[in-house]
């Protein structure tokens, strides 16, 4: 316990899945958090958005830890918004020691060239570019304690190689390496460490569609999530569809402590061996 006591984690697309599994796992070593989500739907996104509620829920379970929190509905899209609630969050909590950029959509699966072009710019405006300005408005606070700190950028396998038929996400968690790779040569004179990390398939509404089903059995009409299972075991070098959101948290959590006090400029996965297979 306390791997990350007394320090203050700024988390995107908090309101469930990756994001609130990372919150509850960092309070649970300690932090205190500010998080942020839209609470509102993608039109192109397949899937039922988080919703108020949903962040409400973060929220109580994470000072069910007697941890603080300080969390609000804002669109990574807009800088505006980003940075009004890391900023209130500093106010309140003294302090920025770790960001979670993890706020991100999955997209409607399409061959590239009949992908309209509002969702090609819409992926990139919240996978890459709302990571970057996440952190434009973190690195300031985490600069001014003077402590050094850890930005985590939230990637993918689709990262690190190229899936067919989601060319959007794939050029988008390719850009977030990049950014990573840059923002680690440029932060390191300040002991500030940045890492991305790379899932696998992660049980979360996410991957638990009927798109993301269609994605990987387009050879059936309606295919279950026991079809997607079994596709998606073969993706991966262990013998699992899927991976947990806290086995995600776990790895971001160890990235955030000084436990990883020189490791930067890394590109992790966590992805039951699908990047070696």
């Amino acid at each position: 316990m306390g791997r990350v006591e007394g320090k203050v984690a700024f988390i995107t697309g908090a309101a469930r899945g990756q994001g609130r599994s990372h919150a509850i796992r960092l309070a649970q070593e300690g932090a205190d958090i500010i998080a942020l989500d839209i609470c509102e739907a993608i039109p192109e996104n397949p899937y039922s958005p988080a919703t108020e509620e949903d962040l409400a829920e973060t929220v109580r379970q994470v000072e069910a830890l007697d941890r603080r929190i300080i969390a609000e509905k804002a669109d990574v899209r807009d800088f505006e918004q980003v940075k009004a609630v890391v900023d209130r969050g500093v106010a309140e909590l003294g302090r920025l020691d770790i960001v979670s950029a993890n706020a991100g959509i999955s997209g409607s699966p399409n061959r590239s060239e009949d992908i309209p072009d509002e969702e090609f710019v819409n992926m990139q405006e919240i996978n890459l570019t709302g990571v970057w300005r996440t952190c434009k408005a973190a690195i300031p606070h985490i600069r001014a304690g003077g402590r050094g700190g850890s930005l985590i950028l939230t990637s993918s396998d689709a990262g690190l190689f190229a899936y067919e038929n989601i060319s959007h996400y794939v050029a988008a968690k390719h850009g977030v390496v990049g950014l990573m790779r840059t923002l680690a040569l440029e932060l390191a004179p300040e002991m500030i460490r940045v890492n991305s990390i790379h899932p696998t398939t992660v049980d979360t509404d996410m991957v638990q569609n009927e798109a993301i089903y269609k994605l990987f059995r387009p050879d059936m009409d309606s295919p279950s999530k026991d079809d997607f299972a079994a596709a998606a075991t073969q993706m991966n070098a262990l013998p699992i569809p899927w991976v947990e959101a806290v086995d995600i948290s776990n790895a971001l959590l160890f990235l955030a402590s000084d436990e990883a006090r020189y490791i930067t400029g890394v590109a992790l996965p966590v992805d039951a061996g699908a990047a070696v297979k």
